[in-house]
């Protein structure tokens, strides 16, 4: 887990998966608390998972990949 541990606060390197993708979306490296605060508004996002399975992101992301 040790390049996925890179990529979240020091306070959940230690995390399982499992954890992580129930963990606060401001876990991630770079989301602060108020970005998190925004993301719960706009989108009702309130954890990694959520994040992650979010239909408008994953259209991006696959959108962005074809035009690639």
């Amino acid at each position: 887990m040790g390049d996925i541990a890179s990529k979240v606060d020091k306070a959940f390197e230690s995390h399982s998966i499992a954890e992580l993708a129930d963990a606060p979306v401001e876990a991630l490296q770079g989301v602060s608390a108020s970005d998190a605060e925004h993301l719960k508004a706009a989108f009702n996002i309130k954890t990694i998972r959520d994040l992650g399975t979010n239909k408008h992101f994953l259209w991006a992301q696959a959108i962005a990949k074809l035009a690639d």
